[in-house]
């Protein structure tokens, strides 16, 4: 039988020092840095909240009955505090990386002004182009924390090595990689570069790294030590000091390590409840065998889309949590309106997998929206034809005709001219094979597709509204039916770092109802005030 029916909820009559008694739970449940009592007194229910004075439960009357307690439950004391204390942030969690700069400047900038972490997206850019960025987010976030993806580049190994010299040129402390199966040299160069040995005998590193990881054996590799015959060869090639190489030893590839569950883009939709808990498990196995000087950290990513998510991604140990399809949604998203707008409608169903232009080939997939554009059943249809057919002049004409004139309105002709001119400055290697390989040229052709897809998404391309790619999971279903009704209905209200404070701020209420629930006390009819756009001081940046 539920509390409410055993008692009458009492009013804020009684006295007691330093203390509100609050009309109903859920307005006690949101002071959240506060101590929130429930007791019992002359067949009244009352819910007081108040300061934790040394331990001691001062908060009750000595003529009532304590029923259940909870202790403060702060947004900025979820997960792990010191990821938060390590990475100079208030909140446990970071908008992760979506190539082609959709995690835009903008999004980065702001998620920092809010005190958390943001990713720049570097796939798709030059590395002229991103160096600028690098140099503008240097310059605005100023003292505060950003960071840059790199993601594996397995065909094209000198874009990686550019992208890490840039890190390294201007001292971007912070990298996420992304879809790596073993980490590589360049890699491990940025991991162990600037590495040093405190006066107290502490070894302290100078770049930290994020794997974004899906795979308990991918996880192994990154929560153990660099290889030795990498660390060899980046000292004997002069790419790293003897000191470097040496303490290198004592590190794991990734302090870090983000379990990617059923995410947008690039997925092995693994469900969150087995593949968290096994790299957790691992996580501890690796600390104690290589006994690391500080602790490793494992955050949850893929599905972050409601407070509920959130709460049981920390109940299940998360030091922190990682957004992604929602904040492309956002205004500070770099993609455009258009695409906003049809993510907005997105439902937990409408996604769907086609093949990733980076691994087309080999026939890997991304996860996208299948709602309001056909690229998902265009892009299948291309990679049957690469595998059924030896070279593009075996298609068939009456589909070669379809292809160029209702998909890629160009001829191949004028496709391929356009893509030798990109491969010449960017990986000429490619150019050479598909002189040999009429396959590999038409896995090329398609692979224009594929990546203007993308582009036609981002910058809202109204000739090929049918053939954009926009990278989305269940998450931003599960998002739009949360924000049924509140101020997120509307997508112009959709401002990243609002809406992740607002999974932290009902994360906590949510967890700080199970401690509740624990003892006893019903919670069912509780109603969380989610979404909110002010929130109480408790959630200021400058309380760390």
């Amino acid at each position: 039988m539920s509390l409410e029916k055993q008692y009458k909820v009492g009013m804020q009559t009684d006295s007691l020092c330093g203390a509100t008694v609050c009309k109903t739970l859920e307005e006690a449940l949101t002071h959240l840095d506060k101590a929130l009592f429930v007791y019992e007194k002359e067949t009244a229910l009352f819910f007081a909240v108040g300061f934790w004075n040394g331990g001691k439960l001062s908060i009750v009357p000595d003529d009532a009955r304590l029923l259940a307690f909870a202790p403060p439950c702060l947004p900025s004391h979820l997960g792990d505090v010191s990821f938060c204390r390590d990475l100079k942030i208030s909140f446990p969690c970071y908008a992760g990386s979506m190539a082609h700069g959709i995690s835009s400047e903008q999004l980065i900038r702001s998620m920092a002004i809010a005190g958390m972490l943001g990713f720049y997206g570097s796939a798709g850019l030059s590395l002229e182009e991103l160096e600028r960025v690098i140099i503008r987010l240097s310059s605005q976030c100023k003292d505060r924390s950003f960071g840059v993806n790199l993601l594996n580049s397995p065909e094209d190994s000198s874009r990686e090595h550019g992208v890490v010299e840039l890190l390294l040129k201007h001292n971007v402390q912070l990298a996420e990689a992304s879809a790596y199966i073993i980490p590589s040299p360049a890699l491990i160069k940025y991991r162990v570069k600037g590495v040093k040995k405190t006066a107290g005998g502490m070894i302290e590193s100078h770049n930290h790294l994020i794997a974004k990881v899906s795979r308990l054996e991918i996880a192994r590799r990154f929560l153990e030590p660099p290889p030795l015959k990498v660390l060899e060869q980046l000292q004997t090639n002069g790419e790293i000091t003897p000191e470097e190489a040496n303490l290198g030893r004592n590190l794991p590839v990734a302090q870090y390590i983000t379990v990617e569950a059923d995410s947008a883009g690039h997925t092995d939709h693994r469900p969150a409840l087995s593949i968290f808990p096994a790299v957790k498990d691992l996580a501890r196995e690796m600390h104690s065998k290589h006994k690391y000087g500080k602790s490793l950290k494992i955050g949850l990513a893929g599905g972050m889309g409601t407070p509920s998510a959130a709460a049981a991604a920390f109940s299940m140990g998360a030091a922190y949590i990682v957004t992604g399809s929602i904040n492309q949604a956002c205004l500070e998203s770099g993609t455009s309106p258009q695409v906003r707008t049809l993510l907005a409608q997105a439902a937990q169903t409408d996604v769907t997998n086609a093949p990733a232009a980076d691994l087309f080939e080999r026939g890997g997939t991304v996860q996208v929206l299948k709602k309001g554009t056909h690229f998902a059943e265009r892009a299948r249809k291309l990679h049957d034809f690469y595998v059924q057919y030896i070279s593009i002049d075996d298609i068939p004409k009456d589909q070669r005709y379809d292809l160029e004139k209702k998909v890629f309105q160009k001829s191949f002709d004028d496709i391929w001219q356009e893509t030798k001119e990109y491969f010449r400055k960017t990986n000429p290697r490619q150019l050479e094979i598909a002189t040999k390989n009429p396959k590999h040229k038409m896995a090329l052709i398609f692979r224009w597709y594929l990546g203007n897809a993308v582009k036609w998404a981002c910058v809202g391309e109204k000739d090929h509204i049918d053939d954009y790619q926009i990278w989305c999971g269940p998450a931003m279903g599960a998002f739009n039916d949360w924000a049924q009704g509140t101020i997120f209905e509307n997508p112009a209200m959709r401002s990243a770092p609002v809406v992740a404070l607002n999974l932290l701020y009902g994360a906590a209420l949510l967890l700080r109802m199970e401690i509740l629930r624990a003892q006893g006390i019903s919670v069912e009819n509780c109603r969380i005030p989610c979404p909110v756009n002010t929130f109480p001081e408790f959630m200021s940046t400058q309380e760390q």
